[in-house]
């Protein structure tokens, strides 16, 4: 299978792509400490103290399709107040697949798309492979300030040989542990986030508690297969299902992949994982009533806890076992169809510099990717009462700085889905995990022969 596809074959693919709601550690910090500043823009100042004409600036408005709940147009108004030449028209939607496929369609009809467009990582591959459709950000000055981002979001949006530029980072989602502190303290477990992370920081030993916890209790330790399952698979050694280099399936010989199916069937056999379907209300409802102690996952997942709202001041969040993976975050993005790339870049690297970061992590949520912003004290300085009164983005950040570059390819959504079927039918119907695995492993090879 080639990693590289036609567009036109891409378009038809659209509606095959699912939407991740999806993975990654470097924090190299340039000398400015994370502060993209853009290079000077020409205003009519009014003035002419050399005796000399000043053109007026030329008018310029720029189209930005976002993506879910931000805090971008109150930022590009200031933008706006300080480059009174420069507007924007919004076009922001929460629907990720609707999102992405307007800009395919548009891309393919060679008209229609934005100046600016919100990437979010799930559709990587499917725009990556298409760079010609997109400015190069290299070439506008992204190599000034690729060092203020963490590593490995960087590189999720970099060409495999290195020399092409996507998108600038907005957001990431480090993944967690979070646990009821109470529910573990009855089971005899330690309930400060360090000790409690000190007691499963392997896999071995996050068994062995999940265990004892299921005896003591009658309860499962953790909800799912597919959070666990996902866990140990996002510590892949760079890739995952396919290899990034020539997009060959790789999943049945990468003993990460391996592992975590293995790990995953341990747990559904010796009962200590739930057999509860993420997103369903049975389960929302678990989370209510503390049917389980853990769950692993990304930061924004915060959010889905929060709505057990009888269950404050009883969460906390603890390290995840050998290193976190990442969930989720997007890119700005500068489609070649904008007559404007100098001025769209200056602003998007304004947008997404330290000071801007620190704003839309306040406001909107947004997880930085600059290192340098964890320093600042405006981002250390709540507690969060809902999470037993813990900065938790100190947690978040402890965890974004473990994340490895992992590589998913155009098939990654298919390939996971098969693998966690089989691992649902070891679950649900008691069948045996290597014929699972053996039949899954047989479809996947299938999927990418007809891709």
């Amino acid at each position: 299978m080639k990693r590289t596809k036609p567009w036109a074959l891409m378009l038809v693919a659209v509606l095959l792509i699912a939407s991740l709601a999806g993975c990654g550690g470097g924090n190299n910090k340039a000398a400015n400490g994370g502060g993209n500043e853009p290079a000077p823009t020409t205003t009519n100042s009014g003035g002419n103290s050399g005796g000399e004409t000043t053109e007026p600036a030329e008018k310029i408005e720029l189209s930005f399709w976002s993506l879910g709940t931000t805090n971008y147009e109150e930022l590009a108004k200031e933008y706006t107040a300080e480059h009174p030449n420069i507007t924007f028209k919004f076009q922001n939607t929460a629907d990720q697949t609707a999102h992405h496929n307007n800009l395919t369609t548009a891309l393919s009809a060679g008209s229609g798309a934005p100046d600016i467009f919100m990437l979010e990582i799930a559709f990587m591959e499917r725009f990556i492979s298409n760079q010609d459709k997109f400015y190069n950000l290299y070439d506008l000055g992204a190599k000034d300030i690729e060092g203020n981002y963490l590593d490995w979001k960087w590189k999720q949006a970099t060409s495999v040989d290195g020399s092409f530029q996507l998108g600038l980072p907005t957001d990431i989602g480090p993944t967690v542990v979070y646990y009821r502190s109470d529910l573990v303290g009855e089971a005899g477990l330690p309930t400060d986030p360090d000790q409690f992370s000190a007691a499963i920081d392997t896999w071995d030993k996050f068994a062995t508690v999940g265990k004892d916890y299921t005896a003591k209790t009658g309860k499962p330790f953790t909800d799912l297969t597919d959070l666990v399952y996902n866990s140990v698979r996002d510590q892949s050694d760079g890739q995952i299902y396919f290899n990034k280099e020539d997009g060959s399936f790789i999943g049945e010989t990468n003993p990460q992949v391996k592992k975590a199916y293995d790990f995953t069937v341990r747990g559904i056999q010796e009962g200590w994982i739930g057999n509860w379907i993420l997103w369903s209300p049975e389960w929302q409802n678990a989370i209510n009533k503390g049917d389980f102690a853990v769950m692993l996952g990304p930061a924004w997942l915060a959010g889905t806890i929060r709505n057990a709202k009888d269950t404050s001041g009883k969460w906390e969040i603890a390290q995840m076992p050998e290193g976190a993976g990442n969930w989720g975050g997007s890119f700005i993005t500068l489609p070649k169809e904008g007559k404007h790339p100098k001025e769209a870049f200056e602003f998007i690297s304004w947008l997404v510099n330290k000071e801007n970061q620190l704003k839309s992590f306040k406001d909107s949520g947004l997880f930085p990717t600059i290192p340098a912003v964890y320093e600042e004290a405006a981002f250390k300085e709540d507690k969060d009462e809902f999470f037993g009164g813990q900065v938790i983005a100190e947690a978040y950040a402890k965890a974004a700085q473990t994340v490895k570059p992992v590589y998913y390819g155009p098939l990654h959504d298919q390939s996971d889905t098969i693998i966690k079927n089989a691992l649902k039918n070891v679950l649900e119907k008691k069948a045996d995990p290597q014929k699972e695995w053996d039949e899954a492993m047989k479809q996947i090879k299938t999927l990418v022969d007809r891709s």
